[in-house]
C-alpha cells in the first residue's frame, strides 16, 4: 500500500511534459484510472458546492467570528503552524480561541498544538462535525460579542494581555483544514500555499494534489505562501504572478446575455439567467457576480433582487473631460458659460 501510495503521489507531483521521461512503468499504467477518478471527484465537489448554494446542505454560523486556515492541495502547506499562529495571536489579545480540528491521523495535529498553546487561553475541539463540537464547546464556556465589547478595541492594538487562563469565553473560533469544509460560515478565509510543491501537475486528486481548481483561490481574503525561503526568487516572483493571475482585478471569465435598450425584464428571463449563473458556477468552482448598467437596476432594482445568492453590481458612469491640446475640463466649463452670456435671456 505505502508503495503504490508514493507512486500515486509521484504522479501529482510529475509536470505533464515530463511524464514519459520521468514515470515508471506502473506509475503511467495508474494514469487512466486516476484520470477517471479525478473526472468523478471534479463532478462530487461541483455538486457539493451546487448543493450548498440552493441550501440543500446546511450552513452553520456560529456566534463568534470564524477564520479559515486551509489549502488547495494535499499535505505539508503550513497549515497547523498558522492556525498556532492565529491562536497565539487572538489569545494575547485577550479573545480566547477554539480551534476546531477533525483529527486526522490519531489527532496528532491536536495534540501538538495542545503541548505548543498549553498556558494559554485557547482551547481545542476535535470531531468531523465541527459545527457541533464549536456549539458543545460554546454551550459549556459562553461566548463573547466582540462588537458590543472592548475586545475589538484590543484586537487591532498592539496590547498584550498577561492573563493566559484557561477560562473564560470563547472570543473566536479557528476552522483547522477549513477551505472545504463547507458547512461552517467563515468570516476570514486564510490559504496556505507551499512554494516548494505549489500545484503539482495542475489535476484534482487523485491524478493530481488539487482539492479544487485554482480558481477557488477567489474565495481567498489572505493567501500565505508557506518555505518562501526555500525557493528561489524567480520562482516566488512565478508563484506570485500565478496567483494574481487568478485572483486579478476583472473576471476570469466574461459571459453576456444581451437584451433589447430599456428592457422589462419577465420571470423567464430571470430564470434564463440563473441557470447561465449555475452553469458557470459549476464549471469554475466559483460565484459569479453579475454586472448590470444603471438604467437597468433604476428600471426594475425589486426584480433583480431575485438573482440572489449572486451578487448584482451596478454599472455606473459618469462624464470625464480629457485636456487635449490645451483644452480642458475648466475651458470647456469657461466655453458653455459664454455662450449663456451671451444670450438675452441671461
Amino acid at each position: 500500500m505505502e508503495k503504490l501510495r508514493r507512486a500515486v503521489n509521484q504522479v501529482a507531483y510529475t509536470p505533464l511534459s515530463q511524464r514519459f521521461s520521468s514515470l515508471s512503468p506502473l506509475q503511467l499504467s495508474l494514469i487512466p484510472l486516476l484520470s477517471l477518478a479525478s473526472n468523478l471527484y471534479r463532478f462530487a465537489i461541483s455538486l457539493r458546492h451546487r448543493l450548498f448554494r440552493l441550501n440543500l446542505l446546511t450552513v452553520y454560523r456560529l456566534p463568534v467570528p470564524v477564520i479559515s486556515v486551509g489549502n488547495l492541495t494535499w499535505g505539508g502547506n503550513g497549515k497547523t503552524p498558522m492556525v498556532e499562529f492565529v491562536a497565539r495571536l487572538l489569545a494575547d489579545t485577550g479573545i480566547p480561541p477554539l480551534i476546531l480540528t477533525r483529527g486526522y491521523g490519531g489527532a496528532d495535529e491536536a495534540k501538538m498544538l495542545q503541548r505548543h498553546l498549553c498556558g494559554t487561553s485557547a482551547k481545542i475541539g476535535v470531531g468531523a462535525n465541527r459545527a457541533a463540537t464549536a456549539y458543545s464547546f460554546l454551550k459549556q464556556y459562553g461566548y463573547m460579542n466582540l462588537h458590543n465589547s472592548t475586545y475589538y478595541e484590543r484586537l487591532l492594538s498592539h496590547e498584550k494581555v498577561n492573563n493566559h487562563s484557561n477560562s473564560g469565553h470563547i472570543g473566536a473560533a479557528i476552522l483547522d483544514d477549513g477551505m472545504q469544509h463547507l458547512s461552517l460560515w467563515r468570516d476570514l478565509e486564510i490559504v496556505m500555499v507551499n512554494a516548494m510543491m505549489p500545484w503539482g501537475n495542475g489535476q484534482l486528486l487523485p491524478l493530481g494534489p488539487l482539492r479544487e481548481p485554482l480558481t477557488a483561490l477567489n474565495r481567498a481574503d489572505i493567501i500565505v505562501i508557506h518555505h518562501a525561503d526555500l525557493v528561489a526568487k524567480h520562482d516566488i516572483e512565478a508563484l506570485e504572478s500565478t496567483i494574481r493571475e487568478v485572483q486579478k482585478m476583472g473576471p476570469t471569465i466574461v459571459d453576456r446575455l444581451d437584451f433589447s435598450d430599456h428592457h422589462l425584464f419577465q420571470l423567464e428571463d430571470l430564470d434564463m439567467i440563473s441557470a447561465r449563473l449555475e452553469e458557470l458556477e459549476s464549471k469554475f468552482a466559483t460565484k459569479p457576480v453579475v454586472i448590470v448598467t444603471e438604467k437597468d437596476y433604476d428600471r426594475a432594482p425589486n426584480v433583480l433582487e431575485n438573482l440572489k445568492p449572486f451578487d448584482v453590481l451596478v454599472l455606473c458612469c459618469n462624464l470625464q473631460i480629457l485636456a487635449h491640446k490645451g483644452s480642458t475640463e475648466d475651458g470647456f466649463k469657461l466655453i458653455i458659460k459664454q455662450h449663456l452670456k451671451q444670450d438675452d435671456r441671461v
